[in-house]
């Protein structure tokens, strides 16, 4: 019976809105309530004469600015609200409502119909009450209408009285972030963030804590990614939330097996609590088994249309036979891969199906993005294993997952190692091919070059030995290092401790006048860390002197707990020297220097003036 109401009600309360907007006038509606309404509530017209009133006290009208003119509620012997001319105790009074009426729908449902500057000045008003907001703001998402949701949930959070703002307020917060995200208001987002943090109730700033944290993993940003799962433990520290995050935070640092254990623990204490749903429970038990596999099989069930291709590409991965041998010759004094006839027809037909060409001059990037098309190039490739026979074929796979997954470490193992063991036999043919460089302009090496690189990012997170692994093969390969691979591999010799092997390529990267500028501020401060690591700290305090002498702002931002983000314009490559260029090498590699004993309390005793450090 309460789901008919419901529909009667909001069938009911649509027509009555339509009359009202008519003239705003009370016995419009009144005429319309008698003459039409009854039809909307199963031909009962007392029900239609007392429901109008109602609806009427909470509709707020464009010629009061948006105020209401609710009606005095009339006493039992007095003359009844309807103006039926009857005693209210003989006419309305007599009527029992079948069900609520809430107090907020008409202002809902006015908020669904404005546009334009009646929308807006509605929102300006301030009168709309949070739950219209709320639930107004929500069925325009759903519906897909993005400018109108963020343009109502917007005005939910601005000035919002956070002490009554509704707990389902906190969808429409998800919501509102993921808008800002998709549609790039990047600065509303973070003032939203803030917004919450500096005085949002508590069920909100836990939230936007855990958003904070994936917003910092998605940006490679670790050392931040750590701070703000710490706060969102301290503000919810039941959240079942938390068990996912950090179990993706452990992964990105490359801690597989603290991740399984700290799964596991957050499985007992939350299943020992009883006030999970049961898929909840099974999701923390999955997670406790195996991390990065469950969170693999997250991603896809998450990716709806792509779940079901995906999921064969992994099948054809685990199937896939040994890659044939490539035609490598040595010309010139160097080693050359010419692409023959068949990979050429094979490249020809995955071309036929994939949307997006590999931009020549550029290491990694396509000149439109093939993810929109995966519903159609996916099945393609998995139709065509032998596809992958072509060089050309895995550059471009390998591109093309990268962009898309290269930043989660759980898919590294399904989706990377497969098609980077594929490139490893045919760079182990290269090699055999004499002892010659592999430069990036010869022939068609550059779709080797290129696949690997893609790889060695794509596994970066969850493979780093086999990634780094396979940068030192490209290394040898190609000893001009054209990729810019020497600083990702001195990242990860770093993390895995291997501290004199880092020394030893930093030091060689640093003396090489061919190195690229753009890579030498990782180099000079990878050195300093690794001379600090082997208690060499004389002989770091003046590699220190050398690398702030590259860029003065590093020194500063990596002692600076919150300073303000210096991003390249674009997201493109940061000129030496410059704040951009400190604030990557930060978001990149402070959580190593966080994770040293004393490493930073060390380094910040280092600068010269921290007062008048200009990266403060």
């Amino acid at each position: 019976m309460l789901a008919v109401w419901v529909e009667q009600l909001l069938g009911f309360a649509s027509g009555a809105l339509s009359a009202i907007r008519e003239d705003e006038r009370y016995p419009t509606l009144m005429a319309w309530a008698r003459r039409e309404g009854p039809e909307l509530v199963d031909g009962d017209l007392a029900l239609a004469q007392a429901l109008a009133p109602e609806l009427w006290s909470q509709t707020p009208l464009e010629r009061l600015d948006f105020a209401c003119e609710p009606l005095a509620r009339p006493g039992r012997n007095e003359p009844c609200w309807c103006d039926s001319g009857r005693k209210t105790k003989q006419c309305c009074g007599a009527v029992s409502l079948p069900g609520h009426v809430p107090t907020h729908l008409m202002w809902m449902l006015s908020l669904r119909e404005w546009k334009g500057e009646t929308l807006k000045a509605a929102l300006a008003s301030g009168r709309a009450p949070a739950q219209a907001l709320l639930e107004a703001g929500l069925i325009a998402a759903e519906s897909g209408q993005r400018g109108r949701a963020q343009q109502i949930l917007e005005s939910l959070f601005e000035n919002a009285d956070w002490s009554r703002l509704p707990e389902q307020a906190e969808p429409a917060f998800e919501i509102l972030v993921d808008l800002y995200q998709e549609r790039g208001f990047h600065r509303k987002r973070e003032a939203l963030l803030d917004a919450v943090l500096d005085c949002g109730p508590l069920f909100l700033r836990g939230v936007a804590l855990e958003r904070l944290c994936l917003l910092h993993l998605d940006n490679d940003d670790l050392d931040s990614a750590r701070s703000a799962f710490v706060r969102a433990q301290q503000t919810l520290p039941d959240s079942p939330t938390l068990a996912y995050i950090e179990a993706m935070l452990l992964l990105h640092e490359g801690h597989e097996e603290e991740a399984a254990e700290r799964s596991r623990f957050w499985y007992r204490r939350l299943a020992r609590q009883g006030d999970l749903e049961p898929e909840q429970l099974q999701f923390l038990a999955d997670l406790a088994d195996n991390p990065g596999a469950t969170l693999a099989e997250q991603l896809l069930n998450a990716e709806a249309d792509l779940a079901e291709p995906l999921v064969s590409l992994q099948a054809l991965f685990e199937a896939l036979p040994e890659a044939p041998r490539l035609d490598v010759r040595y010309e010139d004094g160097v080693l050359a891969y010419h692409s023959s006839a068949r990979e050429d027809t094979l490249f020809a037909a995955f071309q036929a199906v994939f949307p997006s060409q590999v931009e020549g001059e550029t290491l990694m990037g396509f000149d439109t993005d093939p993810w929109p098309q995966a519903g159609d190039w996916l099945p393609a490739l998995c139709a065509h294993p032998e596809w992958l026979d072509s060089p050309a074929v895995v550059q471009s796979l390998a591109l093309a997952l990268t962009s898309r997954f290269g930043s989660l470490p759980w898919m590294a193992p399904s989706l990377f190692e497969p098609l980077a063991r594929r490139l490893e036999r045919w760079l182990a043919q290269v090699a055999e091919a004499g002892k010659a460089p592999l430069i990036w302009e010869a022939a068609d090496n550059a779709a080797l070059l290129r696949a690997g690189l893609a790889l060695v990012v794509g596994m970066e997170r969850g493979a780093r030995q086999h990634s780094r692994e396979l940068a030192e093969t490209l290394l040898t390969l190609d000893d001009q290092d054209s990729l810019g691979l020497r600083e990702l591999v001195l990242d990860q010799l770093l993390r895995e401790g291997r501290d004199d092997e880092a020394l030893a390529l930093s030091e060689r990267a640093v003396a090489d006048e061919r190195a690229d500028p753009s890579s030498l501020l990782g180099m000079l401060m990878g050195r300093v860390l690794a001379l600090y690591r082997l208690d060499r700290a004389d002989e770091a305090g003046h590699a220190l002197a050398q690398a702030h002498r590259h860029n003065p702002y590093a020194l500063s931002l990596l002692c600076t707990e919150s300073p303000r983000p210096a991003p390249t314009a674009g997201g493109g490559v940061a000129a030496p020297g410059s704040r951009a260029e400190a604030w990557q090498y930060r978001t990149l590699m402070r959580d190593q220097w966080r994770v040293t004993p004393g490493a930073l309390e060390w380094l910040c005793a280092q600068a010269p003036d921290r007062k008048t450090s200009p990266g403060t």
